[in-house]
Formats: C-alpha cells, sequence, structure tokens
C-alpha cells in the first residue's frame, strides 16, 4: 500500500522536550487504552504514537477528555485552554474526533502547524448545515491530514474541497499472526464489531435465520454498552429466534483472547452499514481468514487482492440480510470457493504492511512541518 505524497482536556503524558528529536503535540481521546472500549481508531493512535516514538519523535502525548464527537461547553472550553498552552509553532497532531467537532481548532491553526487524523467524518451523521461548515473550516485551515483509508480521502477532497496533495492516505497496519486452522464445514464465524446500529448486526441476524438449515455458529465479539437500547432489542430479537444458541455475544475481548478467536474461525461476517476502512478485515486476512462484507466505505480497500487478482471475499450490499443469506449460503454449500478465497486471503496477507511501515508514513508527513525543518536542509546542503 503506498501514501499519498504531501505536496476536560488532561495533562500530556511527557512534558519535556528532548534535545536532537523532532517534537509533536498528540491529543488523543481519553480512554484510548481502556479495554472494554476497543475500537480502530484508539488502536491506530496507540499503534502511532509508539511508533513514531521509535522513529526517535519525542511525542508529547495529551488524553482529551469529553464526549466527542459530541462535545458538552466544558469540553470545548477545557480544550481551548489546551491548545493556548501549546508553544508557539508548536506541530500538533490531533485525532479528528476531536478536530472535526472543535471551533477551537482553525482559532489556532495560524500559530500552530495542525495536522488533522481523520478515521473519520462525521458531518453527514450531524447537521448539514453547522456541522458540515465547521468540518471544512478544520480540514481547510489544517497545513496537512492523514486519512486512513483512499476511500476517505476521496469523501474529504469531494466534500470539503481539500487539495488532494495536502492529503496523505495512511492505511492501518497489521500485527503477524500464524493462519487460522479452519475447519472442514467452514461454519466458525467470527463478527468482531461494537453492538450498534451502524455495524449491522440485525442485518446479520436476519441473514443468519435464513441459512440455519447449514452447520454453523457464529461468535460476535464487541462491546455492548455503546447503544444499550439497541444491544437489548438485538437480544431479544435473538432470544426468540430458532438460532438463539448458535449466536455469541462475548462483550470486548482482550487481546490475547480475540487472538483466540479469530484463530478458530473459517469466516469474518460483517453487515456495517459504514466503514472508512475496517481494521478488522485486515486483522482477519492477516490470518489467512476470508471475509464476507458489506460493500461500503473503504471495506473493498482493506479486502484488496490476493497476488492471483482473487478477492479474498464476498461482497454484498448493505441492509439486505437476503444478499447476505446467500453469500454465506455460496460459502457453506460450495468447498471449492471457500478454497479459493483461502488462498487468495492467504496471498492478501503476504502484502499486509506492518505497524512500522504505518508510523514511517506518518512521520514522513510530519517531519517537514517540524519547526526549524527548512532551516535545517539549508543548513545540511551548506554544509
Amino acid at each position: 500500500m503506498t501514501a499519498d505524497p504531501i505536496a476536560t482536556a488532561g495533562g500530556p503524558t511527557a512534558d519535556r522536550p528532548t534535545a536532537g528529536k523532532p517534537t509533536v503535540h498528540f491529543l488523543v481521546p481519553s480512554g484510548i487504552d481502556n479495554p472494554a472500549r476497543p475500537s480502530g481508531g484508539n488502536v491506530y493512535d496507540r499503534r502511532l504514537s509508539t511508533g513514531l516514538t521509535a522513529l526517535g519523535w519525542h511525542v508529547v502525548e495529551y488524553p482529551v477528555a469529553g464526549r466527542w464527537p459530541h462535545p458538552g461547553h466544558g469540553d470545548g472550553n477545557a480544550l481551548a485552554a489546551l491548545l493556548t498552552g501549546l508553544p508557539e509553532d508548536a506541530l500538533v497532531l490531533i485525532d479528528g474526533l476531536i478536530a472535526l467537532t472543535s471551533p477551537s481548532v482553525p482559532l489556532h491553526a495560524g500559530r500552530l502547524r495542525v495536522v488533522v487524523l481523520v478515521h473519520m467524518l462525521f458531518a453527514a451523521t450531524h447537521d448539514a448545515g453547522t456541522g458540515l461548515t465547521l468540518e471544512r473550516s478544520v480540514l481547510r485551515c489544517a497545513a496537512a491530514v492523514v486519512a486512513t483509508s483512499f476511500w476517505t480521502k476521496r469523501l474529504i477532497v469531494d466534500r470539503h474541497g481539500v487539495a488532494p496533495g495536502r492529503i496523505a492516505v495512511v492505511e492501518p497496519g497489521t500485527d503477524a499472526a500464524p493462519p487460522a486452522r479452519g475447519t472442514a464445514h467452514g461454519g466458525e464465524l467470527l463478527c468482531v464489531a461494537s453492538i450498534s446500529a451502524a455495524k449491522g448486526h440485525e442485518t446479520l441476524l436476519s441473514a443468519l435465520l435464513q441459512v440455519a438449515d447449514r452447520q454453523w455458529q457464529c461468535t460476535c465479539a464487541g462491546a455492548l454498552d455503546l447503544d444499550p437500547a439497541f444491544t437489548r432489542e438485538l437480544r431479544e430479537q435473538l432470544k426468540q429466534s430458532e438460532i438463539a444458541d448458535r449466536v455469541h455475544f462475548t462483550g470486548a475481548l482482550e487481546a490475547a483472547e480475540l487472538s483466540a478467536r479469530y484463530a478458530a474461525a473459517d469466516v469474518l461476517a460483517l453487515a456495517s452499514r459504514s466503514e472508512t476502512y475496517g481494521m478488522v478485515v485486515t486483522e482477519a486476512l492477516a490470518r489467512g481468514i476470508p471475509v464476507i462484507a458489506t460493500d461500503v466505505g473503504g471495506i473493498p480497500e482493506a479486502m484488496g487482492r490476493g497476488a492471483s487478482g482473487v478477492v479474498p471475499g464476498l461482497l454484498v450490499p448493505p441492509d439486505d440480510p437476503g444478499a447476505l443469506a446467500a453469500a454465506l449460503r455460496r460459502w457453506f454449500g460450495d468447498v471449492k470457493l471457500r478454497s479459493s478465497l483461502r488462498w487468495a486471503a492467504m496471498e492478501r496477507r503476504e502484502k499486509l504492511e506492518n505497524w512500522d511501515a504505518a508510523a514511517d508514513r506518518v512521520s514522513k508527513v510530519l517531519l517537514p512541518l517540524q519547526a526549524g525543518f527548512e532551516q535545517a536542509v539549508i543548513q545540511q546542503a551548506a554544509d
């Protein structure tokens, strides 16, 4: 994967500059390391912070408290105070969960070198007036934008008119993992997604009902408390069905337990209504597990193709239980198809890059924006 070229707030976790190291102030949502609330954005932020540090950056990390992306008045005031306290001309990397809904960011863009890390856009699901205007203002004032998929970059360009050359695409990395064992019947299904309407679990359950005559078990791993009312409705829907004993909601899992679930899976099933990228897709492919998912957002990008050109899974329209059921029936009923998709997943596994590569790409975006970089280049050339 190739990145495009670039023509109440908590205190910092480290606040002393380190001589000889470039410095970046990284604003992240508080609780990014909370195992009860895992998310792709949190993982990305943590791995990026760690990776930049390993590359020689002095990363000053600020966990920003608040109900982002729906900040309260106090949240906004605390963020404004934090930005005001940063050194003049400081290089500041801000998670889009915070930046894209913060009027304070454009106000400080003139004195700070702001880079916005966009995991997803919010204006499409919020007020198309104020929300859209603020999001556009933030992205246009940024010195650079890092998007986590090419799909997101296109959306930023089309919706907000940001110059493509100011947006770098840095897709999430993956961790090396042993290939999943798989089963002969292909019936071990895994869905990794927080339980919420956006992830389409009710569509998945409806599809599974249509293939109840097949041999399968489905594990749904993901936080259960993001939308309690939706979770209750989903569990009631399941309780009243004939597949109640075959679908298992585990809640959020620790890394080791989630890895064990991946290792036992035959296929990843994802019924999302929207996904900026879909890190769980590449997490599955890193283990040679094919994917049956909705054709939305950055999912096709994450799926990619193996070296032979075969897509390592099946894509279906969102909100279409019949189409998802048909794809599952194909998977269960066609041994050759399962073999082909597993082979393609193993090929795709070999093409995935790690988190070190992602951090290196972001580092190359940040370094030209570091204060004094231009003078250092001039001096280096003179020497």
